[in-house]
């Protein structure tokens, strides 16, 4: 029972820690036992800390190093240490020498003693003088390099310059550094270093080339792509539906504009009282109709780019009634199977682009109404200034006459001038000069 309590104790004070301490000097023990146990303790830490070398101690003088080193290694804790790690793969990339080949280091042998310089003779020590004076104070300058004397006494001021004791300031802002290589290039230009350069095209820098975050296979790709001007299938198609969109939108708005200005000026009355009749229209289609966004405005501006639009402003607003929007359902009966058929083949191609394109750059269908809606928008301010330029630009009138010759007979003026009659032209579009009379002199009929 003592055996079996004692036991106890010793694994209480060896797992337990100081709680285990603690509560075998709080038990009651005796004093001698406390000291065996503690003693006991003491003992055990002493061998765990010390086991390589108490091991190595025990071994046999017979034992190899090999065995010793093992002896004395720190017990296996389940991971390899970085030293081993590294020391095992040395030992498997090259193998150790074995010990019969490896041999000892050998200290360098050093001579201590002064050695004197060789003996130059005098003669020859005048003849380095003279040559490295010459290299000095030549620098090269004697010899033929097509430099002119002012170039050379410039090089000779910049060598000079090189070893003055005084430092050269260098400027410390951007200006500063760009005023110094302006310099620089200047002076190289002085002396002639750009003369031999090979002339020919520019080397073009591609920075795609060097950015680290496109791939090298994506940049080749995309510049062979470039190359032979190849799109995708759907940019194509896109374009197409754009040209499309564009030229109906700019026929329509022609066709609206003129046929709004026809019908405008044929109710009759000065042009002054003609295009106030235009901008009252105009002033109500803004408020009635107005301009949802600038989708329109390009095809708009492509039918007169140098048309101003006319302005009405609050107080004119108030002081008249503006009539209805100008509508004529005779036209858009008329001009409605071609629309019609117009907005379906845009709807087609829509159709067929979106069916291709990516989610973020589908399109919407297109409407007849909003395309109208959208045209009369934008026509109606071009109204005004569509009646003034009709009634004052010139217009193109050709009359032609015939009378009989004054010249009869055979000769040269009747050759050239004709034997039966003379055409005169009289025309305000283009005047009649030499390249037309040529014309008419060798023309056959």
């Amino acid at each position: 029972m003592t055996r079996r309590l004692q036991e106890a104790t010793e694994e209480a004070l060896f797992s337990g820690g100081s709680a285990g301490r603690r509560a075998v000097q709080d038990a009651g023990f005796s004093e001698e036992l406390k000291e065996r146990l503690l003693n006991k303790i003491a003992d055990a830490k002493f061998q765990h800390d010390h086991s390589s070398v108490l091991t190595t101690k025990d071994l046999s003088s017979a034992a190899g190093e090999g065995t010793r080193h093992i002896a004395a290694a720190a017990p296996w804790t389940g991971e390899e240490d970085a030293a081993d790690t590294v020391l095992r793969m040395l030992d498997d990339a090259k193998k150790p020498l074995k010990p019969e080949f490896r041999g000892t280091f050998q200290p360098p042998v050093v001579d201590p003693r002064i050695r004197r310089a060789p003996v130059v003779h005098p003669r020859q020590r005048v003849v380095n003088a003279r040559e490295r004076a010459s290299v000095y104070t030549g620098m090269g300058l004697k010899e033929d390099k097509g430099l002119s004397d002012k170039e050379k006494e410039e090089m000779r001021k910049e060598f000079r310059s090189r070893f003055e004791p005084t430092a050269r300031a260098m400027p410390a802002t951007p200006s500063g550094l760009a005023a110094l290589a302006n310099e620089q290039i200047e002076n190289a230009i002085a002396r002639g270093k750009f003369k031999n350069i090979a002339r020919g095209k520019g080397v073009e820098i591609d920075l795609a080339r060097s950015n680290p975050f496109v791939d090298t296979t994506e940049f080749l790709l995309n510049r062979i792509i470039q190359r032979q001007e190849i799109v995708p299938p759907w940019i194509e198609k896109q374009q197409e539906l754009a040209k499309t969109a564009h030229t109906l939108r700019s026929r329509l708005r022609t066709d609206w504009l003129r046929h709004v200005a026809r019908m405008i000026a044929s109710k009759g009355g000065s042009l002054e009282e003609q295009m106030a009749r235009a901008d009252d229209y105009a002033a109500a289609e803004r408020l009635h109709n107005p301009k949802q966004g600038a989708a329109t405005a390009a095809a708009a501006a492509s039918i007169k780019p140098e048309q101003e639009t006319a302005q009405t402003t609050t107080d004119e607003l108030d002081l008249r009634p503006l009539p209805r929007p100008f509508r004529d359902p005779d036209w858009e009966k008329a001009e409605h199977a071609y629309l019609n058929l117009s907005i379906e083949q845009l709807n087609s191609i829509t159709r067929s682009y979106n069916l291709m394109a990516p989610e973020l750059a589908k399109k919407p269908y297109y409407s007849l109404q909003r395309e109208l809606d959208a045209c009369f928008a934008d026509v109606a301010p071009l109204v005004s200034k569509e009646i003034k330029d009709r009634a004052t630009a010139p217009r193109a009138t050709t009359k032609l006459t015939s009378k009989p010759s004054p010249y009869s007979g055979e000769g040269i003026i009747s050759g050239l001038t004709g034997k039966d009659s003379v055409k005169i032209y009289d025309t305000r579009a283009q005047p009649y000069g030499f390249k037309e009379w040529w014309k008419d002199v060798w023309k056959k009929e």
